[in-house]
């Protein structure tokens, strides 16, 4: 049996206000290769930034690999590696408080690609130098600052209703 490749991802989520315009960037990394990902949403917050931005950049994936994903966002990597986004699956999407889970729909596809890829959510210090998380910062920065961005659909459909009645 052979190891699975061994790919470097990058990833960052940005606001222009919180909830704003919002984008995310990536970096993919493999065997010299680099590709870069990003894109944005006319309505949205960081948070759900910092996941998507871990989505595409695992969905981008054609086979399962050994993946090591850095990123500054301490939503992503402490909810990940902690555990808690597997009792909020196992709860139906709800946190221990009762209270659903915030971005169940993108937390779901992080889990559905961990099942498929071996990955380590590694965190790093965000505007500290390192030179691939700061260009996923920009990446994302200019996805927010582009014009006709798109609705992130999932997200707009949940604003204005009470907490209670929030699925995500």
């Amino acid at each position: 049996m052979t190891e699975p490749k061994a790919v470097v991802i990058y990833t960052d989520g940005a606001c222009i206000g919180n909830p704003g315009r919002g984008g995310y960037g990536a970096v993919l990394l493999f065997n010299g290769q680099r590709k870069e990902l990003s894109g944005g949403f006319r309505l949205t917050t960081n948070n759900r930034m910092e996941l998507l931005a871990a989505v595409m950049a695992l969905e981008t994936l054609k086979e399962s690999c050994a993946v090591t994903l850095y990123s500054d966002s301490q939503y992503l990597v402490d909810n990940y590696t902690n555990g808690y986004v597997h009792g909020w699956r196992r709860r139906g999407w709800k946190r221990s408080n009762k209270e659903p889970a915030l971005n169940a729909d993108l937390w779901e596809r992080i889990l559905q690609q961990c099942e498929r890829h071996r990955v380590r959510f590694q965190w790093v210090k965000g505007h500290a130098g390192n030179t691939e998380n700061e260009r996923c910062d920009a990446l994302s920065m200019q996805a927010a600052s582009a014009k006709n961005l798109p609705p992130d659909e999932i997200y707009e459909q949940t604003q204005g209703r009470p907490a209670a009645n929030r699925l995500f």
